[in-house]
């Protein structure tokens, strides 16, 4: 399942690898490879796919799952996808409370018995997806974990959700993808050693 995700997010340009020529993050930081998954969005089929496998994985690993939330914004339509998939309520969740009307944090409604299963599309250090689930615990929620669509597996994010006891599950992983664009060619054997170098030390890579 992983290595069909990663295939499809590269052969829709979702995925970029530039081992050569990489991306300036937001952060400063050198990346040799940039995910955005908004793009999912405009491929009918590949999102049908990803909201298929998110709503299985969940299935398979929370079973008592009552609820979906989604991080605000690019969690949230595929929580809306997934939710529907399974026949659950579904709410989302704000990087912070509004500043006006109720200056809710947390949009939809969420029971005090309700168990949660958070959705994000992507991981880096889990920053926001962290932020998320501790939202929903001060509201009182009970959160069973959190899926995304692919994480980059860094330790860093790794450590922070062992720290805030928060189980994670990606449909789509780091070795998978490169395992996946080396076979069509879209990198190289050495490449592959710089991209894992740069996954296993990314602040000091480059």
């Amino acid at each position: 399942m992983s290595y069909e995700v990663a295939k499809q997010l590269l052969d829709i340009g979702a995925v970029e690898l530039r081992p050569k020529e990489p991306f300036t993050l937001s952060s400063g930081l050198l990346s040799p490879i940039y995910c955005d998954n908004r793009l999912t969005l405009s491929f009918p089929s590949v999102r049908k796919f990803i909201a298929e496998q998110l709503a299985e994985t969940i299935k398979e690993n929370f079973p008592s799952v009552t609820h979906i939330s989604g991080t605000a914004t690019a969690g949230i339509p595929h929580a809306a996808f997934v939710s529907e998939k399974l026949d659950l309520p579904m709410s989302y969740v704000r990087g912070e409370s509004k500043g006006h009307g109720r200056k809710n944090q947390i949009e939809g409604l969420i029971k005090v018995d309700d168990q949660v299963v958070v959705i994000e599309d992507l991981i880096s250090t889990g920053k926001s997806l962290i932020k998320a689930v501790q939202a929903l615990r001060e509201g009182g929620v009970n959160v069973l974990g959190t899926v995304s669509i692919f994480t980059y597996g860094l330790q860093k994010g790794i450590d922070q959700f062992k720290e805030h006891d928060i189980l994670n599950f990606s449909i789509c992983t780091f070795p998978e993808l490169i395992e996946a664009a080396l076979d069509i060619n879209a990198i190289s054997e050495e490449d592959v050693k710089t991209l894992h170098t740069w996954q296993q030390d990314p602040e000091n890579w480059g």
